[in-house]
């Protein structure tokens, strides 16, 4: 559903471009082309800096980075942004051909975040699997409903996952929201099925940011809001790392990314989309998996 949409909205993003530049302006195609490419690139800046300054105006404390840092976290974020969603999830089935979970090993599964699908773990799919990882995912859909009409949805995955492969249980990597909607399951259905969870920049107090957001699950997201009060009464029943990002750029206040019980470690500086990209933060993700795996 992610994916079309997306390659639905691009289309009449460009088409409205170009209309207006061809009818409004009176351009040739090659300046109506440039306008539309520059409109896109530009629409998407714009939204890439808000998060900057929702960031900024929430942040948790945390050390200064400088000025010419701080620019490449930026510009970093921007690139990853345009990528993701420009590239790579209107273009999932190019990226993202079946899961290759093994039989007779634990699959880690992956569960990403808000208004996102399975593509975006593309590139951290492959890196698990060098790695020796049995990998699979899932989409979640639709893409704006609440987290709890999402939930059934990685509970039916978890069990065809361990009744394709033979395996009783399943880790479970989630990014952003994702990290939600597995403690969710986890508060349903208990640990019988999760080995660990470890979650990437997860907002288990909220973010400032939701309020901005299109959805139910936005709202519940949103700092205070009731589905959060809820769920911070439920305790871990599986061990749980999170893994935190101090100068996070959806996830603010940053230290909202805490989560009781679970063990803290804190990433490099990068940007919310960026990390799933980024290789040391697939690294410390790598040892973490493995570490988990051998405590079993």
């Amino acid at each position: 559903m992610v994916p079309i949409s997306l390659l639905l909205w691009i289309t009449l993003e460009v088409a409205l471009y170009l209309l207006i530049a061809r009818l409004g302006l009176k351009a040739d195609w090659a300046y109506a082309s440039a306008g539309a490419i520059g409109g896109i690139l530009g629409m998407r800046a714009g939204i890439v800096a808000i998060t900057w300054m929702f960031g900024m105006a929430f942040g948790s404390p945390a050390p200064r980075l400088g000025a010419g840092r701080t620019a490449r976290l930026m510009l970093a974020e921007y690139a990853a942004f345009l990528f993701t969603f420009i590239i790579v999830l209107p273009l999932e089935r190019l990226w993202m051909p079946a899961d290759r979970a093994r039989n007779g090993q634990m699959p880690i599964l992956l569960v990403h975040g808000y208004g996102c699908s399975r593509g975006v773990w593309w590139l951290l799919r492959r890196r698990l699997e060098a790695a020796g990882h049995s990998v699979a995912s899932l989409s979640l859909t639709p893409p704006y409903t609440a987290m709890g009409k999402l939930e059934p949805q990685l509970n039916a995955r978890i069990e065809a996952l361990c009744a394709a492969t033979g395996s009783p249980q399943v880790m479970l990597v989630a990014h952003s929201m994702g990290g939600l909607i597995c403690r969710s399951y986890l508060a349903r259905h208990g640990n019988a099925r999760v080995s660990q969870l470890i979650t990437l920049a997860t907002p288990h107090q909220g973010t400032e940011l939701a309020r901005l957001g299109f959805g139910r699950n936005a709202r519940e997201m949103e700092v205070g809001s009731l589905w959060l009060n809820d769920m911070a009464g439920e305790t871990l029943s599986v061990p749980t790392i999170s893994l935190r990002n101090a100068y996070d750029n959806y996830v603010m206040p940053q230290d909202n990314q805490r989560l009781a019980g679970a063990r803290d470690i804190e990433l490099p500086p990068v940007g919310h989309i960026a990390m799933l990209y980024n290789r040391t933060v697939a690294d410390i993700l790598i040892s973490c998996c493995a570490e988990g795996k051998k405590s079993r």
